[in-house]
């Protein structure tokens, strides 16, 4: 297991493969106050591939080109948030994506704990720390820790998905969840315009 760090966009070439599990890293969790800082991605093969973003920067081709493939499956855990900041940041729409926190509420339906760390406790048997989300993601030199934080949140995402499949599968919700899928970029445009917590759909 490695972690590679690049500046402003991924390398020329790479290729992650066709499910890419992807987590930011923002100054907070307001995306038109917050810069995005940090975008962690891995393939799931035990590496994370991390872009630090510079400030100001409002581009990065590579990376926008796997964001938009229609044959790359793009991996969240709250997808909603991270889908919005890369949005605000780089003015693409993330598409096709799957969300494991959608998934899990979905058919988690017997408690109200959702987060990553009590998923991978649960599900996977893995204990991850959670000592570096608080720290200043905008520091021009990431520590070691900090990378080590960021690569956490993406390196058990494909077996998280695997689980899920099973049990949505096994609930009869495999279809309701992917229509919540397919809506989750629009949800996020939402976020952006100015209904952050409106619901439209009710009278």
């Amino acid at each position: 297991m490695a972690n590679y760090l690049y500046h402003n966009d991924l390398p020329d070439g790479l290729n992650l493969g066709p499910v890419v599990a992807i987590d930011c890293e923002t100054m907070g969790l307001n995306p038109h106050r917050d810069r995005l800082c940090l975008i962690q991605m891995s393939g799931g093969d035990g590496d994370c591939h991390l872009v630090q973003v510079s400030k100001g920067q409002a581009g990065a081709p590579n990376l926008c080109a796997m964001l938009t493939d229609p044959a790359v499956l793009k991996l969240f855990h709250f997808g909603r948030f991270d889908i919005a900041a890369l949005l605000n940041a780089f003015g693409v729409v993330t598409a096709p994506v799957y969300c494991t926190k959608i998934a899990s509420k979905l058919v988690r339906t017997y408690t109200d704990r959702h987060g990553l760390k009590v998923l991978l406790q649960d599900m996977l048997g893995i204990d991850i720390s959670k000592h570096q989300q608080q720290s200043d993601w905008g520091a021009p030199k990431l520590t070691a820790a900090q990378l080590d934080y960021a690569a956490s949140d993406v390196l058990y995402l494909h077996q998280l998905k695997a689980a899920f499949d099973v049990l949505l599968q096994r609930e009869d919700r495999t279809a309701v969840a992917q229509a919540c899928f397919d809506f989750l970029p629009t949800r996020a445009a939402l976020d952006l315009h100015g209904w952050p917590e409106t619901d439209i759909f009710t009278h």
